[in-house]
């Protein structure tokens, strides 16, 4: 499709060069963050942009957030938190081991993930650990409890922390990579290495199982009332309808912003239903679910696929990242 007809937002884009790959944008507060290849976080502070080194000579290997801090795990084995305001603190370590996966809850708590270890660190600072029945390549915090979701081979494990009882567990044959929970807490969903993807209730235990991608899929976002999953992997944005109580079996997914080019990130606007989608020809689109339009963000750049994409906890703007080290901030008409 020729995205020179579309309607374009690109002149409110405010382009940010942050000089090495983006492995992942999100907002602290008000501010913009850069996770980047070289170990370094770039603050996109408007007037006045700051780097943070977290891990000295070592590498960021994995990072999340919520809307106050940053997570980090290096190459070392440490686990580093960086505030809006430049504040560095470590939280926790494995050993020498590289940190596969991170997670950070709402209210603060966090967890990683080395092989087969797993560390859950409480909003109080008390660590707790358990070992995996394989490595771990996925953590999520369930919204509801302090428990935390953890995706291995053969399944999923969700384990209480604070609890003496064994993990509840999910199980479904095969490598399971990255995991999601829906925000009403009934659903787990996690990619696979098979280029589909796999869910269970989380009461029932029923399964649901998401195929047809071409590649695998990295990147999720739900839609602000939990009624759609929007997923990477694909030539396109795949939606998949999660109003049921059985989620989107029976159901075939919606599709958005169809291009020749694979959708390598989205996310999900926090107030209404509009999808970012990055490509991994360097195109961003926004779609909206209502009527299918589709507006401009960025044209194709070759050499500068998305990596990264984030709105901030109002919608009016969205932080966007590339392999080649460009980023942005869109401003959307009227935002304040």
């Amino acid at each position: 499709m020729n995205t020179a007809s579309f309607p374009s937002l690109s002149e409110s884009v405010t382009p940010i060069e942050a000089g090495s790959h983006v492995l992942a944008c999100h907002w602290l507060s008000r501010t913009p963050v850069f996770a980047l290849a070289d170990g370094t976080v770039l603050r996109a502070e408007i007037g006045e942009e700051k780097r943070d080194a977290l891990f000295g000579d070592a590498g960021l290997l994995a990072v999340t957030a919520n809307a106050n801090m940053l997570v980090a795990g290096g190459d070392d084995g440490r686990i580093m938190t960086l505030s809006a305001n430049g504040e560095i603190s470590q939280v926790g370590q494995a050993g020498n081991k590289w940190i596969d996966a991170v997670a950070v809850s709402t209210g603060g708590a966090t967890a990683w993930s080395a092989g087969k270890a797993v560390y859950a660190r409480d909003e109080k600072g008390n660590v707790k650990q358990w070992t995996a029945p394989s490595s771990v390549r996925g953590l999520a915090f369930m919204p509801k409890g302090y428990r935390l979701a953890i995706a291995h081979y053969n399944g999923v494990s969700a384990w209480f922390p604070n609890s003496n009882a064994a993990p509840e567990f999910y199980e479904w044959k095969g490598s399971h990579l990255d995991i999601t929970i829906s925000p009403d807490n009934r659903f787990i969903v996690t990619s696979m290495q098979e280029n589909t993807l796999h869910g269970w209730t989380v009461a029932e235990k029923k399964h649901m199982r998401m195929s047809g991608y071409p590649s695998k899929t990295r990147s999720f976002s739900w839609s602000h009332d939990g009624n759609w999953l929007a997923t990477s992997g694909a030539d396109a944005g795949i939606v998949w309808p999660f109003q049921s109580k059985d989620g989107p079996m029976g159901k075939a997914p919606r599709e958005c912003g169809i291009r020749h080019a694979k959708v390598t990130r989205v996310a999900f606007h926090p107030k209404a239903l509009v999808l970012a989608l990055g490509y991994e020809d360097g195109c961003v689109l926004l779609c909206r679910l209502t009527d299918a339009s589709e507006i401009l963000v960025r044209r194709a750049m070759p050499g500068s696929g998305i990596t990264a994409l984030a709105w901030d906890k109002t919608g009016a703007q969205l932080a966007l990242g590339a392999e080649d080290g460009a980023a942005g901030i869109l401003t959307l008409p009227g935002a304040a």
